[in-house]
């Protein structure tokens, strides 16, 4: 078995920690353990020359697994590693919430054991994929995002106007300080801070989260995943930001941004006896009411 290791927030003694332990499991159990070469750079001499642990910058379908230490933002950030490769990844949690990397320090030797014995289910993940004209290489090859793609003002306290297309047809030009599209997995992110619904993790839906919304009739608005959602950005500045998951790119107000569901899905590792609905009493305390 050949697993690829990725971890950021290597000056947190709880990810270094949980590294520790991870290391001393997948020796333990004779596989091919590749750490990414900027997280291994930051390890210790002993652990860089040691012949059993090998680097990668890049990832192929020859692997395995990917484990990603930290929190959900070190998963979003180690997806662009796997893209389209379907590798399945496996999110240890030394962050806070931890939605996606929901396995504490102290589960992972009985959460590798259940791993390897083939005790654990997959989870697919939709993604958002986007496109820009008139330039279409601004955003490189990794132009989609697991949790959200957002459109927001940048040099400006003024706010913007976001004019919305839904598979061609006008929706409604949002004022505020922004827009959010936001998947499933992305619902109890950045669009459920801003008032948007969560979205349970298989529906096949995405959700339009205005951020502060000047226009009072201005809601979340979910629509099918299959929807193609082209926006066009005015505003008193003569640019604005737009945000894949940790990604930032600037664009000017003549870009025309096409989003629409992409053709990959990214396979989320789970325990057997894990849910979405148990995750989110344990980390958002759904409907908790001290009263009862």
């Amino acid at each position: 078995m050949k697993i690829a290791v990725y971890g950021q927030n290597y000056a947190k003694d709880s990810t270094q920690k949980a590294f520790e332990i991870l290391l001393d499991v997948l020796l333990d159990n004779k596989v091919g353990v590749y750490v990414e070469s900027d997280f291994l750079k930051q390890q210790s001499v002993e652990m860089q020359q040691s012949s059993a642990i090998r680097k990668f910058s890049e990832l192929d379908n020859s692997f395995d697994l990917l484990i990603s230490i930290g929190g959900d933002g070190t998963i979003l950030r180690a997806i662009t590693y796997v893209r389209d490769l379907g590798i399945p990844i496996v999110g240890i949690n030394t962050g806070r919430l931890g939605f996606l990397a929901t396995i504490r320090t102290d589960e992972i030797e009985s959460a590798l054991t259940e791993i390897f014995n083939g005790k654990y289910k997959i989870s697919e993940r939709t993604l958002l994929s986007v496109s820009t004209k008139p330039d279409s290489n601004v955003i490189g090859e990794t132009n989609f995002a697991l949790n959200e793609i957002a459109l927001s003002r940048k040099n400006t306290t003024s706010m913007i106007t976001v004019e919305t297309h839904l598979d061609g047809e006008y929706l409604t030009s949002y004022w505020a300080d922004g827009l959010i599209l936001s998947t499933p997995t992305g619902s109890t992110g950045y669009s459920l801070s801003c008032g948007g619904p969560v979205i349970t993790p298989e529906t096949n839906n995405f959700a339009l989260t205005p951020i502060a919304p000047h226009n009072l009739s201005a809601r979340p608005l979910i629509i099918p995943d299959k929807t193609m959602v082209t926006f066009k950005v005015d505003g008193r500045e003569d640019q604005f930001l737009m945000s894949l998951d940790s990604r930032i790119v600037t664009l000017p107000n003549t870009t025309i941004v096409t989003i629409q569901r992409a053709s990959f899905v990214i396979k989320m590792v789970e325990r057997l006896e894990e849910t979405f609905l148990d995750t989110l009493r344990k980390k958002l305390l759904w409907g908790e009411d001290r009263r009862n």
